[in-house]
């Protein structure tokens, strides 16, 4: 499935980076969506330079509808179609239910819950111009199993799954598919804001004992994002070592 057109939110991450050089590699052509962590995306950007494929990026507040209406407009007329929307943008931020300020439930939400649902309530009408389209939300094995002091986090993460379901059942008539893969504790990104501790603590209570590696995460976005993939839609892929 070479050459499709990508748009990968959150490109700037430490999953972002991953997936950025994995997809250029395998020839998806890619619009990489930052916010405010340009510096971090030039690094993947460097590494895919000399693969052959059509990249660019791009800036925006995935909380402000018209900003991604401008970028993916931009998109549009840089790339000419985007067959593939990968939401893989999030925060954390952690308290206790009782405690958690309201400003920061607000800022949770609206990055990894309301975000996703602009993205694709934008993206969805330039994939059904070409009868064709991949939906991938990112979520998370905490809703699933409840880790203390996550309620903001644990409550975005599992709206994407109603919201992924939802959107599958609108669009598959028009050969889009939409499935969110929930993940497990990876050896990336946000794990390193956990203390050390705390991260051996959770590793002793995944059942193949050890943190799972980016490149699972790609190759199961390849599928997903395949023409072989069609069948494939409305699921929650549990990919977390057995932990749920």
């Amino acid at each position: 499935m070479s050459n499709k057109n990508v748009l990968l939110i959150g490109a700037s991450g430490g999953l972002g980076e991953h997936i950025t050089k994995g997809l250029a590699a395998a020839g998806f052509n890619l619009a990489l969506h930052f916010n405010d962590s340009f510096d971090r995306l030039t690094k993947a950007v460097d590494c895919i330079k000399s693969l052959g494929v059509k990249y660019n990026s791009y800036k925006a507040d995935i909380t402000s509808e018209e900003q991604i209406e401008h970028m993916i407009n931009n998109i549009r007329n840089d790339f000419g179609s985007i067959d593939v929307l990968i939401n893989n943008a999030g925060i954390s931020i952690n308290g206790m239910s009782w405690k958690l300020p309201y400003d920061d439930w607000n800022k949770v939400l609206a990055v990894n819950l309301t975000g996703p649902f602009l993205c694709s309530k934008l993206v969805i009408p330039v994939m059904k111009v070409n009868n064709f389209g991949r939906i991938v939300f990112i979520s998370s094995v905490v809703p699933q199993i409840g880790v203390i002091g996550t309620s903001a986090y644990a409550a975005s993460k599992a709206g994407l799954a109603g919201l992924s379901k939802t959107i599958s059942k609108e669009v598959i008539k028009n050969n889009i598919t939409s499935n969110l893969i929930s993940l497990g504790y990876f050896d990336t990104g946000l794990l390193y804001q956990i203390p050390e501790q705390i991260r051996n603590q959770i590793k002793e209570t995944i059942p193949m004992k050890e943190f799972g590696k980016p490149n699972d995460v790609l190759e199961c976005i390849k599928y997903i994002c395949s023409e072989d993939s069609s069948y494939l839609t409305g699921q929650t892929i549990n990919l977390n070592g057995g932990l749920y």
